[in-house]
This record gives C-alpha cells, sequence and structure tokens, in this order.
C-alpha cells in the first residue's frame, strides 16, 4: 500500500496581499498526477486545508474539485484533520456525504475516541490510522478556576498526551496492522517559520517525540511549514507547505511524504521534493547589487510572475533606494512585494516603524508584542507564560 502525507496547504492565503490562489492550483493539480502515475492509495492531509475559518468560494471550490478529481485514481481513501486555521464546522458540514466517497474528515476532537479512528483497506492490506484534529485548549482540558498559566500549559499538555495515550490503547488490539497517527501542533525540536500560529511557544504545552505512545509506527504531523524530522527520528515527520507562505521560507525545498507498507509494516519513508510553483526569491545589499539581482531574475524563464523581497544595505538617504528599486521593478517581468533595509528591525523601535506605515504591515501581530515589550523593559524570554496568554488570545481573535 502506498500512502502520501500532506498538509498546511492554506487554501486562500495571501502573500502581502497578493492571492497564491494560481500555485494552490498548480499544487493540487501536480498532487493529483502524482497520485495517478505513482499509484497512491491513500491521501492523509495533517491540518490546515484553509488558511481562514471562512474560506471564499473560489478556495472551497478548489479544495471540493480537487477531492472529485481523485475519484478517478487509484487513491481509494482520503483522511482530512482540521488544523488551527480551519473551522471545524466548514469542514465537517458535508462530512456525512463524503463518507460515502471513502473521504472521512475529523473537523475536531470527538466526543468519542473511536470515531477519530479509522480502519482503512486496500485489497489485501489494511492499516488504521488514528486522525486526531487540532487539539483546542477547551476541546480537551477541563478548566479549572484560580489556575496559573504554568497550571494551565501543564494541565493542556497532560490532557493532549492523554489524548494520543488512550487512542493507542484503541489501536493496540490491531495486530500485524501499521498504525498511523496524524496530529497538527508544535512539537519540541521543531523548526518554524514567520508564517506559523503557534499557541504554545514556551514551554508550555510543548509535545515531545517521547510523549507519543510507541504503538504508532508513523506520525504525520501538521502546523509547521518546514520539512522536517521530530527528533530525528525517522518516523515523526511534518510535510511542511506545499509552497512558500512567507519570506522566511525562500531557499526551502517543499516536500510531501511518501509510506509503503508491506505484510503489516511499513517498509520505507520517504520525502518527496515538489516542483516550484511560483519563484519567491529575496536579493540583497548594496542598491546596485539589489537591481542587478532583480535582473537576473527577470532574466529568467518563469510559468508564474516571481515574487521578490529586496533587503537594502543601509545608507545616507534610504528613500532613494526604495525609488530607485520600484522604478526598475515596473520594468520587469516580476513583483518587488517588499523592500526593507538590512537590521532595520533590530534597529528600530515600534513608534519609529508605525511612522513609516509601509514597515508596519510588513509585521505579525507576534512582531509588533515582541516590540512593545522590549520597549517597555518587560524580559519576555523569562516570562513563557504571558507569550502563550498572547498567543492565546491572538487565536480566538482570528477564529472570531
Amino acid at each position: 500500500m502506498k500512502i502520501l502525507h500532506t498538509s498546511d496547504w492554506h487554501l486562500g492565503h495571501r502573500l502581502y496581499e497578493q492571492s497564491q490562489h494560481e500555485e494552490q492550483s498548480l499544487f493540487l493539480n501536480w498532487l493529483e498526477a502524482y497520485i495517478r502515475n505513482h499509484q497512491i492509495d491513500v491521501l492523509l492531509v495533517a491540518g490546515d486545508v484553509f488558511d481562514t475559518g471562512v474560506p471564499s468560494t473560489q478556495s472551497q471550490k478548489l479544495y471540493y474539485n480537487f477531492l472529485i478529481s481523485l475519484k478517478n485514481t487509484t487513491c481509494k481513501h482520503i483522511v482530512i484533520t482540521g488544523g488551527n486555521h480551519d473551522a471545524p464546522g466548514t469542514l465537517n458540514a458535508p462530512k456525512a456525504l463524503l463518507e460515502a466517497l471513502a473521504i472521512y474528515v475529523v473537523g475536531k476532537a470527538t466526543d468519542k475516541l473511536e470515531d477519530e479512528i479509522f480502519e482503512l483497506k486496500v485489497n489485501d492490506e489494511e492499516i488504521i490510522v488514528a486522525a486526531v484534529p487540532y487539539l483546542r485548549d477547551q476541546d480537551i482540558r477541563r478548566a479549572v478556576a484560580g489556575e496559573s498559566f504554568e497550571q494551565i500549559g501543564d494541565r493542556y499538555k497532560r490532557a493532549l498526551v492523554n489524548h494520543y495515550t488512550e487512542l493507542s490503547g484503541h489501536c493496540k488490539k490491531y495486530h500485524n496492522t501499521p498504525v498511523i497517527a496524524m496530529g497538527h501542533l508544535f512539537a519540541l525540536g521543531g523548526s518554524t517559520s514567520d508564517s506559523e500560529q503557534t499557541i504554545y511557544v514556551g514551554n508550555l504545552g510543548d509535545i515531545g517525540a517521547e510523549d507519543f505512545p510507541p504503538v504508532f509506527d508513523y506520525i504525520a504531523l501538521g502546523h509547521l511549514h518546514r520539512y522536517q524530522k521530530v527528533g530525528n527520528l525517522n518516523h515523526i515527520r511534518y510535510s511542511g507547505s506545499p509552497y512558500t507562505l512567507s519570506f522566511s521560507e525562500v531557499g526551502n525545498d517543499k516536500q510531501v511524504v511518501i509510506l509503503e507498507t508491506e505484510e503489516g509494516k511499513i517498509k520505507d519513508i520517504r520525502g518527496v521534493t515538489l516542483p516550484v510553483f511560483r519563484e519567491i526569491r529575496r536579493v540583497s545589499g548594496t542598491l546596485e547589487a539589489c537591481i542587478a539581482g532583480l535582473k537576473s531574475i527577470h532574466a529568467e524563464s518563469h510559468v508564474l510572475t516571481p515574487w521578490v523581497e529586496v533587503v537594502l544595505d543601509p545608507q545616507k538617504n534610504t528613500s532613494i533606494g526604495y525609488l530607485e528599486i520600484n522604478k526598475v521593478a515596473e520594468e520587469l517581468n516580476l513583483e518587488v512585494l517588499k523592500v526593507t533595509l538590512n537590521r532595520e528591525r533590530k534597529i528600530a523601535g515600534l513608534e519609529e516603524l508605525i511612522e513609516k506605515t509601509q514597515h508596519i504591515k510588513d509585521l505579525s501581530p507576534i512582531e509588533v508584542f515582541k516590540m512593545k515589550c522590549r520597549e517597555q523593559n518587560f524580559e519576555l524570554t523569562k516570562r513563557a507564560d504571558i507569550m502563550d496568554a498572547f498567543n492565546e488570545v491572538l487565536q480566538q481573535v482570528k477564529e472570531g
């Protein structure tokens, strides 16, 4: 049996107000072709199908058209779990209809753990999938009056670990059958980028590789956008996002993970590098060097218009640099989405950045919060609980 693990599609995502619909379409077309050409039997999508809880009609059409297209391939089963960006109600709404097409959706933690376990059969082979969605604090942890932030984080982590432990108990009854767990969470040791929204970013609520029960032969994770192994273990992996979602990911290969089973065991786990659907680049240096870099990108052949970040070395008259870059870019087959000064974020205060509106738009809410803490001489590095609390509030605001 061949299984493909992917995650973090973020359909509807925009990079600096530029729609990424074109590369999302190209990725799903590539994925359908790969499944068809390499005879993939099972598709696992580990969360963040959409970028927002209320996806556009365009994004939903992309999603459902892709699912329908797989009925004409070798793919017999599809398992999709919700991520922190997904609205459980949106994913779960067509649940009954999709099950008739062998598409199983778990948008949020279920009332019965057994409802997160699926026995998938292809010909004479079978696998068990424990489809764990993003576990919200209110879904798995009962609030206790008077708890400190540290106690909240510890209780959440214990509830998270218990969820997997209890699931593993249900999976132990299956002998000589590969057991795969799914998850959408932050695992200790994982490498993040600017585009993730991490709830528990301090030492609160983090789960380590050793916290996953040994009954799971493979753990398919989502949430972090860089393809990577957890704890350098071959069987615990993030597939990462299939295309670049922030300039901090420039230069990173994007991958999906392929698993092959044989005679009741997983015999192979490997990453498959994805094609680049849109070139997203960064050029840096002096004004002259950046202009030369832009012209070099222009000279290349591209399917989609390249997007570029320009990082200028500080000069006496920085306004000339911005004007020159924008003027040059108008004549080239590319779009400059972002122009900043090297080391600017390290030397400029929050109030100064607010005065330069073109820069404050470049910062995420987390970055602004960290800068404000520095201005107030609040040592955030020593108070992981405050960072976690801010992230939890931010996530609740994003979820509406």
